[in-house]
């Protein structure tokens, strides 16, 4: 079992009640589904859309990202496999495409 974090600015977006940052009811839940799926299977999710490693990063990152809604807007989430040893990740970003750091 993986442990799931969230950095500040995901959070904020998570909680957020109006205004750009706040997530949309639909991808508030598929970000839920995912969370589970995270902490269940690990940092590997070839079953969701547009899931990937992300490249040119710095050596010793492991970034990945997938589409939570698709659609206009389109919402991602992007995470970082912090410790493998100890099964820790943390959600960086979930948010717009548009916005997304990648």
């Amino acid at each position: 079992m993986w442990t799931v974090r969230y950095s500040r600015q995901a959070a904020k977006a998570i909680k957020a009640k109006k205004g750009t940052n706040k997530l949309s009811d639909e991808a508030r839940g598929a970000l839920d589904a995912l969370h589970l799926d995270l902490e269940e299977d690990g940092p590997t999710q070839n079953t969701w859309p547009h899931y990937s490693k992300l490249k040119n990063q710095k050596k010793g990152l492991d970034k990945r990202h997938c589409h939570l809604v698709r659609g206009n807007p389109t919402y991602v989430a992007c995470w970082e496999v912090i410790n493998t040893k100890k099964k820790v990740m943390e959600v960086y970003y979930a948010g717009t495409h548009e916005k997304a750091p990648y």
